[in-house]
C-alpha cells in the first residue's frame, strides 16, 4: 500500500514538474517568429490553461461515463497514441512564417500540432490519479497529491509511462478493491459526505479565475516593460504554482485573517501606482512588489478553492474541470479578449478589481465589517480603472491595441513654440515625437536628434551620394526626415497597426525626400527571404514599451544583418533602456563578426525636443569611425564580467540589468 501511494505520488510530481519545466521552452521557440512580443507568452498561457481544461474534461469523462474495468484501457491507448506521435515529430519544425498575420491563430496551431495531445493526457494525471487511487484504497480523496498542471510536453513521455504503469496496476486490482472486504467500511465516504453546494461550485471557477487574471496580468506587465524572456515568465509561474502547492499540502500555513488584510494593503498600494502612470521605480523593487503581491493574492485565492473542496469523491473531477474552466476563461479574458475589446491596457486593474471583487464574495458571510471593507476596496478598484480611462483619454487623439501592444498619439501644444506637438507612445514609453511648427516640422526629435548616434551616422556615413538605409521599427517615422533626393529607406515593421498612423498622424514620411517604403512582418523573417540588399546603414530600433526582441540581438541576427551590408556599411543598435545595459552585449556581437562597436551617448535638449539617448554603432569601416565628429562623440564599450555572446539557443539579461535604475 505504502509503495503504491510512493508511485503514485511520483508521477504526480512529475507530471507536474514537466508540465511547469516545458512552458516556457514550448513558448520560446515561437517567440523569434512573433516579434519578441511578450503577447505570445500571453496567449501560449491561455493555450496551456485550455489543455489543462481538456484535460481535466478528458479525466471527468473517464472516470465518470467509462466503466472503472474500462478507464485504464483507453488511458493506454491515448498514451500509446501520444507516445507515438512525439516519436514521428521528433527533430520537426513548424512552419510559422507569416505568423505574424494572425499570431493568435499561429500559436494555437502550432502548439496543437505539435504537443497538444501529450498535453493533454499529461494534464489529466493529476485528477485521474486522485480518483483511481481514491477508488483503490476505497477512501476520501487525498488532495494533496494535488498539484496544478498548465501545460504539457514531449517530454511526458517519462510520466506516460509510470502512468501505464499505474493503470494497468489499476486494471488487476480492480476486482479486488470493486468489493468491500472485511477490513473496509461496509458504508463508503459517498454516502455519508454532503453534497457541494451551488456557491462552493460557484467559487471553485471563480476564484481560479482571479488568480489566473493574476498571473496573466503580472506576467504581461513585467515582459512588456523589461524583456520578454523565459526569466520573467517563470517567476510569476513559479509564484502561481507556489500558491496551489502550499494551499494544497500545507493548508494549517492558511491565515485568513491575516492574508485578508496584507491583500487590501497590497491592493491599495497597486491602486496608488496605477494613478502614477509616471512614476518610475527600480527594477528590483518593481518586481519584487508585483510578485509579492501576486503571491498573497493567489495564496488568498487557492486557499479559499482548497478550503471549499469536495466531500464525495465522484465530484472531484467536476471540482479540478471548474478550477481548469477558471483558469481558461482568466487566462483568455486577459491574454486575448482584452486587447480586442479595449483600446488602452488595463489589464492590472481589472484584474485587481475581479480580485477585490471575488473576495467580497468569499468573505460575505464574515460579518458586516468584512463586507464594508471589501466592498469599499471593489468600488475604489472600480473608480481606479476609470481614472486609468480618463488619464488615458486626455490629451489623446488616438488609441489602438492589439496582439502586440498598445499604441496612443498624445497631443498637446507645450512647448508653445512647437505650436502642436504629437507624441506615440507604446505602453507608457514614448517612441516618436513632432512638432508642427513650420521650422520644426521637419526635424527628427526625441532619441533621432542630429547628434544621437543614429544622427550621426545618417548624416555622415554617406557624403556626396545617395544613400540605401533599412530601418527595423517604424514608430512615428522620424528617421524619414534624414531622407534626401535619390535615398531609399525601407522600414520593418511587425505591427500593422503602427503603419496608418506613421503615414497619416505624423508628417515625416510625407515630408520626406526619399523613397520610403514599409514591409510589414518580423525583421528577421521578411531579411532572410530577401536578396542582399546592400543597405550602408541598419537601424535595428524595435521596441514594445522598454522591452527588446533579444532575437534580433543575437549571433545569428548580426550574420544576417552582415549580408545585407554594403561594404562598409553601418549596423546601428539602439540600446537606451532604463532597466538594460546592452552596449556590452552588442560589442561581443561586433567581436563575433570581426567589427568594431563604438557607443554614442547623447544629451537632451528640451529647446529641440531631443531627449538622451545611446546608440553603439557597429562596422569595419575606419574611415567612417575616424571623421572628426564620430571620433569626438563615440566611445569605447566597457566591458563586462561572466558576459556571453547571446544565440538563437542562449540569452541571459542576468549580467546586463541595472538592478538600482530608475
Amino acid at each position: 500500500m505504502h509503495s503504491s501511494r510512493i508511485l503514485y505520488g511520483t508521477t504526480v510530481f512529475a507530471s507536474a514538474f514537466l508540465l511547469f519545466l516545458i512552458e516556457p521552452i514550448a513558448a520560446k521557440q515561437i517567440l523569434p517568429t512573433l516579434g519578441g512580443s511578450s503577447a505570445v507568452w500571453m496567449t501560449c498561457l491561455v493555450f496551456f490553461q485550455l489543455l489543462l481544461l481538456l484535460g481535466y474534461l478528458y479525466a471527468h469523462i473517464l472516470t465518470t461515463y467509462i466503466p472503472a474495468k474500462r478507464q485504464p484501457i483507453v488511458h493506454i491507448v491515448l498514451l500509446s497514441v501520444a507516445i507515438f506521435r512525439s516519436l514521428f515529430q521528433l527533430g520537426a519544425h513548424p512552419n510559422l512564417f507569416n505568423a505574424s498575420e494572425h499570431p493568435v491563430h499561429a500559436i494555437f496551431a502550432v502548439l496543437t500540432s505539435t504537443i497538444g495531445l501529450p498535453f493533454l493526457l499529461l494534464a489529466s494525471t493529476s485528477p485521474l490519479l486522485q480518483v483511481w487511487l481514491a477508488r483503490r484504497e476505497n477512501s476520501a480523496v487525498k488532495f494533496k497529491l494535488f498539484a496544478l498542471s498548465n501545460a504539457g510536453s514531449l517530454l511526458a513521455l517519462l510520466t506516460a509511462i509510470l502512468s501505464a504503469v499505474l493503470s494497468a496496476r489499476l486494471n488487476v486490482l480492480s476486482r479486488v478493491t470493486t468489493e468491500p472486504t472485511s477490513d473496509q467500511p461496509q458504508i463508503a465516504p459517498e454516502e455519508i459526505s454532503p453534497k457541494s453546494t451551488l456557491r462552493q461550485k460557484l467559487l471553485w471557477f471563480l476564484l481560479p479565475m482571479a488568480a489566473a487574471m493574476q498571473l496573466s496580468a503580472v506576467t504581461g506587465h513585467l515582459t512588456q516593460n523589461i524583456a520578454a524572456i523565459p526569466l520573467l515568465w517563470i517567476l510569476p509561474l513559479a509564484v502561481y504554482l507556489l500558491t496551489f502547492i502550499l494551499a494544497f499540502d500545507a493548508p494549517w500555513l492558511y491565515r485568513r485573517f491575516l492574508i485578508v488584510r496584507l491583500l487590501i494593503v497590497m491592493l491599495a498600494a497597486l491602486g496608488y501606482m496605477l494613478t502614477k502612470a509616471d512614476m518610475s521605480i527600480p527594477i528590483t523593487v518593481s518586481i519584487v512588489f508585483f510578485l509579492i503581491e501576486l503571491f498573497i493574492a493567489c495564496f488568498f485565492l487557492h486557499a479559499e478553492t482548497y478550503n471549499l473542496r469536495p466531500q464525495r469523491t465522484s465530484e472531484t473531477t467536476l471540482f479540478y474541470l471548474l478550477i481548469a474552466s477558471g483558469g481558461v476563461i482568466g487566462s483568455f479574458f486577459i491574454g486575448i479578449a482584452s486587447p480586442l475589446l479595449f483600446d488602452a491596457n488595463y489589464d492590472i486593474a481589472i484584474s485587481f478589481f475581479c480580485t477585490a471583487a471575488v473576495a467580497l464574495f468569499v468573505v460575505w458571510t464574515d460579518g458586516w465589517a468584512q463586507r464594508l471593507l471589501w466592498s469599499t476596496g471593489t468600488a475604489l478598484l472600480f473608480a481606479v480603472m476609470l481614472m486609468m480611462h480618463t488619464a488615458y483619454e486626455h490629451n489623446s487623439i488616438i488609441e489602438v491595441r492589439n496582439f502586440y501592444g498598445s499604441l496612443r498619439v498624445r497631443e498637446s501644444h507645450v512647448p508653445p513654440i512647437a505650436f502642436t506637438v504629437r507624441t506615440f507612445l507604446n505602453g507608457t514609453i514614448e517612441h516618436g515625437t513632432q512638432w508642427f511648427a513650420e521650422e520644426f516640422r521637419k526635424n527628427p526629435t526625441t532619441y533621432y536628434a542630429d547628434d544621437s548616434g543614429i544622427g550621426l551616422t545618417l548624416n555622415r556615413c554617406c557624403t556626396g551620394r545617395p544613400k540605401n538605409v533599412g530601418v527595423i521599427g517604424l514608430g512615428a517615422g522620424t528617421l524619414a526626415a534624414y531622407g534626401q533626393l535619390g535615398d531609399k529607406i525601407t522600414f520593418y515593421e511587425i505591427n500593422d497597426a503602427v503603419e496608418p498612423i506613421a503615414n497619416n498622424v505624423f508628417t515625416y514620411i510625407r515630408d520626406s525626400q526619399a523613397k520610403i517604403n514599409v514591409i510589414l512582418g518580423d525583421a528577421r523573417i521578411s531579411l532572410a527571404s530577401q536578396p542582399a540588399q546592400n543597405y550602408d546603414v541598419i537601424a535595428v530600433d524595435a521596441f514594445s514599451g522598454d522591452a527588446i526582441p533579444l532575437h534580433l540581438i543575437t549571433r545569428e541576427a548580426m550574420a544576417l544583418y552582415r549580408r545585407h551590408l554594403a561594404p562598409g556599411g553601418i549596423v546601428a543598435f539602439h540600446v537606451s533602456n532604463q532597466y538594460l545595459n546592452l552596449a556590452p552585449e552588442v560589442a561581443l556581437l561586433a567581436q563575433s563578426a570581426n567589427m568594431q562597436a563604438k557607443v554614442v551617448q547623447s544629451p537632451p535638449d528640451e529647446s529641440r525636443g531631443a531627449f538622451s539617448s545611446t546608440w553603439v554603432l557597429v562596422t569595419s569601416n575606419e574611415d567612417f569611425l575616424s571623421q572628426p565628429e564620430i571620433a569626438f562623440q563615440s566611445h569605447k564599450i566597457p566591458t563586462l564580467p561572466n558576459l556571453r555572446l547571446w544565440t538563437d539557443d542562449y540569452s541571459s539579461l542576468l549580467p546586463i540589468l541595472q538592478w538600482h535604475t530608475r
